[in-house]
């Protein structure tokens, strides 16, 4: 026989029902004692024998009605004004039985359906409300020792309440709220749970000085962002730390507590409306197909993973190089979606022989390709890998997918691509030109000229003479974005880490600005250069203004709770080999054209010769396999806009 192990809730439920069992015989009884002057032998015979007749069913039928209206499971430690309306039905429940039971067995005096009720109800309240009445006993008896935190909370709307609820619902933590921000002036001056509700957004400055706060928290999740962005930069010019609840609880206040609370986030801190974008189309074109993700355990290839995954492909195939990040994501999905038929497999796309067998085998539909060497400082260091593996790589993954009959391949690209001065940049540039050579040879119905730039001599396609080179028709297009919040080597995290550690913060130039976007937003736009493609475009997307490195550092140590060089020294450490200060999106050649969507265009192709550039994209695979020095002198004659500082 296997123990039975209650939980504490249950006990103390059985206690409840034991303690209200014997609470509605005895409030019942005294008000029939003190009708009769408090003498038990005063009570007449006939309404005593009638009470004892009555009283065990008037108590089974008032415990299971007690039990149906969720007397019984409440969370008391927090029990509030919804509690004390379930007691309150309870108690007109016992009075209703009470006079029905009269009709029955006999009518007792009037004074006894008067005071019966009241000492039930008082009873069922200390019995539940007790625990409350002693923290907040305890509550003031303290209240000038507190150590916990001086909150500034704002927002009174719902969110808001429900925040204040849990703080004050919590008193033995010490946490305090001393006031409330809201911009409704019509609240003004007033007060939410005995808090007083001090002003607008105009007002944080002088209260948070006032009261001495330490914590703001921010309770309203549809607020827009530009409001956002503006209360918070009036948060940062205090000491306080910052805490938000995030838009996913706009429309769902649901056990919304202190908990659901998160550190401001860079993103809050841009103040940037988030893209937005109508995936329909999106999800229409990759349903029920063969989707195949190169890279797909990085940020960008994970999210590419997770969005793919909920809109019902044929099947997934995550292809990654390193097997810690596969098998994560991989666990994730076949959690998330079990019915998915995902595969997942570790391989390279510097192996021509591995990506040919997986294209042969799997024959994907569309091709996401996310695999890239992205860290600009390593890349100088090591450029004959940039090749090897982001252009090289790129080439031979595109042949295999041209060959193997996909409709679409996706290259992800950078904003380093335009007029790069590091050996990343330039790298990711020739695979633009290596997608825009593909896509022109194929349109032209020249594909079979396109060279097999293979480092395995025991693969020989050209002598497979079942390859209709006349029919292909893979489209080819480019993604072309800028940094993404949150990725691995961001800034972001590691800011954060060195904030942590209590700084010095390392910012490499106090004049270096970037565009930001999030993975979110970023994946999104991978996905619609599927559906927008024709072959050949290079996507780019309208990413706001750029954002100084500086004063992101700055806001994000204000928003962790810190004075910039005060508490978190900001050092610089000087522009790391090929780093630019700014990024650019398009090349001075290049035009824009507008999609669908406002904030996505496409950058006309620079033309260049293709049949040369084969040519040299030949002799550069050889250099880069041989390893040799003087790599950045072929590149630069490869890509006219390429200019390192020191080649």
């Amino acid at each position: 026989m296997k123990k039975i192990k209650l939980e504490r809730w249950k006990i103390i439920s059985i206690f409840l029902i034991i303690y209200d069992a014997i609470a509605l015989n005895f409030s019942y009884f005294f008000a029939l004692w003190v009708r009769f002057d408090g003498a038990f032998g005063s009570i007449p015979g006939e309404y005593y024998d009638a009470f004892v007749r009555f009283m065990p069913i008037h108590t089974i039928v008032c415990l299971l009605a007690f039990w149906f209206i969720k007397l019984y499971k409440s969370v008391w430690r927090y029990a509030s004004i919804y509690e004390l309306g379930r007691i309150l039905e309870g108690t007109i429940v016992s009075l209703i039985v009470q006079i029905i039971g009269a009709f029955i067995f006999e009518r007792m005096p009037l004074s006894y359906y008067l005071i019966g009720p009241v000492i039930l109800l008082v009873l069922l309240m200390v019995a539940r409300f007790s625990h409350r009445f002693y923290l907040l006993i305890n509550h003031l008896a303290n209240k000038n020792n507190k150590t916990g935190r001086k909150i500034m909370l704002i927002g009174a709307g719902s969110a808001g309440q429900l925040i204040l609820k849990d703080i004050s619902s919590s008193i033995d933590k010490k946490d305090e709220v001393k006031c409330i921000i809201d911009d409704d002036s019509n609240i003004r001056g007033r007060y939410l749970d005995n808090v007083p509700i001090v002003g607008g957004r105009d007002d944080i400055l002088r209260n948070v000085e006032k009261y001495s706060i330490d914590t703001i928290m921010l309770a309203i999740p549809s607020l827009k962002t530009n409001d956002q962005r503006d209360i918070l930069n009036i948060c940062n010019e205090t000491n306080c730390k910052i805490l938000v609840l995030p838009k996913e609880y706009v429309n769902s206040f649901d056990n919304v507590g202190v908990k659901d609370l998160k550190e401001v986030s860079i993103e809050d801190l841009l103040g940037r409306e988030t893209v937005k974008t109508d995936l329909k189309e999106v999800f229409e074109y990759i349903n029920n197909k063969v989707i195949l993700v190169t890279g797909a355990g990085g940020s960008i290839g994970s999210e590419l993973c997770r969005q793919i995954a909920k809109h019902n492909p044929k099947q997934l195939i995550i292809f990654d190089i390193y097997e810690n990040n596969a098998y994560d994501i991989q666990l994730e999905l076949k959690e998330k979606y079990p019915s998915l038929d995902l595969v997942t497999l570790i391989g390279s796309i510097r192996d021509s022989r591995r990506i040919f067998e997986v294209f042969k085998t799997y024959r994907p539909n569309i091709v996401y390709h996310a695999a890239a060497h992205k860290h600009v400082p390593l890349m100088e260091d090591s450029p004959c890998e940039a090749i090897k593996n982001n252009t090289i790589g790129t080439y031979k993954t595109a042949y295999a997918a041209m060959l193997n009959g996909c409709e679409r391949f996706v290259l992800i690209s950078t904003d380093k691509a335009v007029n790069p001065t590091n050996v990343m940049g330039a790298s990711k540039r020739l695979c633009e030109m290596v997608i825009q050579a593909f896509d022109k040879k194929i349109k032209e119905g020249k594909a079979n000229e396109i060279p097999q730039l293979f480092t395995h001599e025991d693969i020989n396609l050209k002598k497979n003479k079942d390859i209709d080179y006349k029919n292909i028709k893979t489209e080819f297009v480019a993604v072309r974005f800028g940094n993404v919040l949150g990725s691995n080597g961001s800034v972001l995290p590691i800011f954060k880490k060195q904030i942590e550690k209590g700084g010095p913060v390392t910012v490499t130039h106090p004049d270096i600005v970037r565009y930001f976007m999030t993975i979110p937003e970023a994946v999104s736009l991978v996905l619609l250069a599927g559906t927008y493609a024709k072959g050949g475009e290079i996507f780019v997307l309208d990413m706001g203004s750029p954002v100084k490195i500086e004063t992101l550092a700055r806001n994000l140590i204000k928003a962790m709770g810190h004075q910039p060089n005060v508490d978190i020294k900001i050092v610089y450490s000087g522009l790391r080999p090929g780093e630019k200060l700014y990024e650019e999106k398009l090349m001075d050649e290049e035009g824009l054209k507008k999609t669908n969507n406002d904030l996505i265009f496409i950058g006309n192709p620079i033309p260049f010769d293709i049949n040369k550039f084969f040519v040299e994209l030949k002799d550069l695979m050889e250099f880069a396999y041989d390893n040799k020095d003087g790599i950045k002198d072929q590149i630069s004659a490869m890509v006219d806009t390429y200019h390192a500082e020191n080649l």
